[in-house]
């Protein structure tokens, strides 16, 4: 994640500092900068050749990280505006990380983790002047995925939320302002849709080469296009009210019941945009124009796959 981040930075015109944190033999610490290095080159190279970057930049790009072992790190990190923290997802490691960046950097350095696991205010315990600490989770690979999920804490201030948001967004990221809850949004709401696909197959229902098939054709489509929210009310809350209690009843299992806002939403008429009232307000909105559009982009993405089906002409 470190590698993905600073070469975001640097390819959109920062100077970055990647620092190898681990206390490690030299030998053993400069072979793993020496990996992370090739690593970054190999991706801007890999850009290169598919014209995202002028193959004459990769270089100048590359140049713009400098590498540092743990006895450097002091040194490093005093000259920090910004510090993304992406030491494995363990406690205590990351309680020490935190206390010698902290002990380096400027008091109003922006601190955040890249943690997928921890609680913004768990960790903001371990930084002094909280109020410069959120978590930024990326999404790998972090150089080519938009969205940077934002979490501020408790006693996050509004100022250090503010310019870490302008930040993400001038390197090129669609930050995501979300609380402080277990998984974020996009591991919560994926590892669910990953757990029904290993049970697809653990119930016999299909062959992994369908189950996979059937995801990125059916479900990855349209999700490319429509947010989750979105696509209930395009489709409608009350298809996914029944829906979700048939198959609760005929599977026999409550993961599938449908939650009390799908059925608050459902007794209150708010069911999308056949009523003009879902997740989202349709009142103000131009349905036809607003439905052309959005199929207009499906039939974009259908041609760019070559997946659109057109009649023969006879």
């Amino acid at each position: 994640m470190g590698n993905g981040i600073s070469q975001v930075f640097a390819y959109t015109g920062f100077r970055v500092d990647l620092i190898d944190i681990k206390q490690r033999p030299k030998a053993e610490a400069q072979t793993a900068l020496a990996a992370a290095a090739s690593q970054i080159q190999g991706n801007l190279e890999f850009l290169g050749s598919l014209g995202l970057l002028p193959p004459e930049s990769v270089e100048s790009i590359a140049r713009r990280i400098n590498y540092h072992e743990r006895k450097d790190a002091a040194a490093a990190l005093a000259g920090a505006h910004v510090v993304f923290e992406a030491v494995p997802e363990v406690l205590e490691i990351k309680q020490a990380a935190f206390t010698e960046i902290a002990s380096a950097v400027a008091p109003d350095t922006l601190i955040s983790s890249t943690t997928s696991t921890f609680l913004v205010n768990e960790l903001a315990g371990y930084v002094p002047n909280p109020e410069r600490f959120m978590n930024t989770h990326w999404l790998n690979p972090a150089y080519l995925i938009p969205i940077v999920e934002v979490s501020p804490g408790r006693e996050t201030s509004p100022l250090a939320l503010e310019k870490m948001i302008g930040l993400l967004e001038s390197a090129g990221k669609v930050p995501i302002k979300c609380s402080a809850s277990p998984g974020f949004i996009v591991p919560r709401i994926q590892t669910l849709v990953m757990n029904e696909a290993a049970r697809l197959i653990e119930e016999g229902v299909a062959t992994p080469a369908e189950v996979d098939k059937a995801s990125r054709l059916g479900f990855g489509l349209r999700f490319a296009i429509l947010g989750l929210l979105e696509f209930i009310d395009w489709g409608g809350g009350d298809i996914l009210y029944y829906a979700a209690n048939y198959l609760q009843s005929a599977l026999q299992d409550q993961r599938f019941a449908p939650p009390a806002i799908i059925s608050s939403n459902m007794r209150e008429g708010r069911i999308g945009m056949k009523s003009g009232q879902g997740f989202y307000d349709f009142s103000q909105v131009d349905v036809l124009q607003y439905q052309r559009d959005t199929i207009k982009k499906f039939v974009d993405l259908l041609q760019h796959l070559g997946l659109m089906a057109l009649p023969e002409i006879q």
